[in-house]
C-alpha cells in the first residue's frame, strides 16, 4: 500500500527537488533530492546496504524543515473538543479546503435536494451561521480557501453554491482551480489556522468522515502554514467571481 506523503517544505523556488516529506502514518521522512552514484563516494559510507539509496540536499533544507523533535506525542483530540476553539479564537479562524466531498455535507437534507436538483433551501439560522454573526460582530474573521476540481465533483458544486449562506452571515470565502494549487504547491490537507498561532489538521476515514483532529503547535509548522495561507488567499478568486468561471453545465 502506498505511504501517505505530507510535504514539508523545499528551499526550491520552482518546486523543484531537494524536498522533504513527512509519512503521515509512521512519521519517517522521506528526502529527495540528487542521487549519490559515484562508486568511491558510496564507499566512504558505512554499513550500505543493497535496497538503500542515498541523495544530497543542502544544509540549510534540514535546518528550515527538518522536524526538531524525536518522537514527540501528536497531540489529537475529538470533534467535540476541536469545536470549542471556534469560540476562544481571538482574531482569526483560516481554512484550507482539499477535498472532494464530505460526508457531513451529504448527511444534510440541503445536499440530498440539491443532488436531486432540487431547491436546496438553505438555513441562515443553523448554529454554524448564528456562531458567525456573533464573531464577525466582534470584529473576529473567519476566512476559506476551497480548492476545487475541473470540472467540479457534486460536493464541491454544493459548496461553491451553499457558500453564499456563510458569506452573509460574515465569513471570507474564495476558490481556487485545483491546478493552480498544485503549481503553487500548497498542501493537500485540510486545516484550520487559529489566530496564525495553532494549525488544526482535520483527520478524514475512508467515508470522508472526520471525527478527529491534530492540533499542531510547533512555531515551524504553524509558519509553513500560514506561508501556504497568503500563497493561497493571494491567489485564490471570492466565490461570486469564482462560480461565473464554472461552465453553467456542470
Amino acid at each position: 500500500m502506498a505511504r501517505r506523503l505530507r510535504f514539508i517544505g523545499t528551499n526550491s523556488d520552482d518546486g523543484n527537488c531537494p524536498t522533504l516529506y513527512e509519512d503521515m502514518d509512521t512519521g519517517e521522512v522521506l528526502v529527495q533530492g540528487k542521487k549519490v552514484t559515484n562508486p568511491e563516494d558510496i564507499a566512504q559510507l558505512r554499513n550500505v546496504e543493497e535496497d538503500e539509496g542515498f541523495v544530497l540536499v543542502p544544509r540549510q533544507l534540514l535546518v528550515n524543515f527538518a522536524p526538531k523533535e524525536a518522537g514527540e506525542a501528536r497531540e489529537i483530540v475529538p470533534w467535540d473538543q476541536f469545536k470549542s476553539m471556534f469560540e476562544t479564537y481571538k482574531h482569526t479562524a483560516w481554512r484550507l479546503e482539499n477535498r472532494r466531498r464530505y460526508r457531513s455535507d451529504e448527511e444534510t437534507e440541503s445536499y440530498r435536494r440539491f443532488a436531486r436538483g432540487e431547491e436546496p433551501g438553505w438555513d441562515p439560522d443553523r448554529s454554524w451561521l448564528v456562531d458567525r454573526r456573533k464573531a464577525a460582530d466582534q470584529g473576529k474573521r473567519c476566512e476559506r480557501v476551497r480548492i476545487v476540481d475541473n470540472p467540479p465533483s457534486l460536493g464541491q458544486r454544493y459548496l461553491l453554491q451553499s457558500a453564499r449562506t456563510n458569506i452573509e452571515a460574515g465569513e471570507d470565502i474564495r476558490n481556487m482551480w485545483r491546478s493552480d494549487a498544485e503549481k503553487l504547491k500548497l498542501p493537500e490537507e485540510d486545516f484550520w489556522l487559529f489566530d496564525s498561532r495553532v494549525m488544526a489538521v482535520l483527520l478524514f476515514d475512508e467515508d470522508d468522515d472526520c471525527d478527529k483532529v491534530e492540533l499542531i503547535r510547533d512555531p515551524a509548522r504553524v509558519l509553513l502554514a500560514c506561508q501556504a495561507r497568503d500563497a493561497a488567499w493571494h491567489h485564490a478568486t471570492p466565490n461570486r467571481e469564482f462560480i461565473a468561471q464554472v461552465p453553467s453545465d456542470v
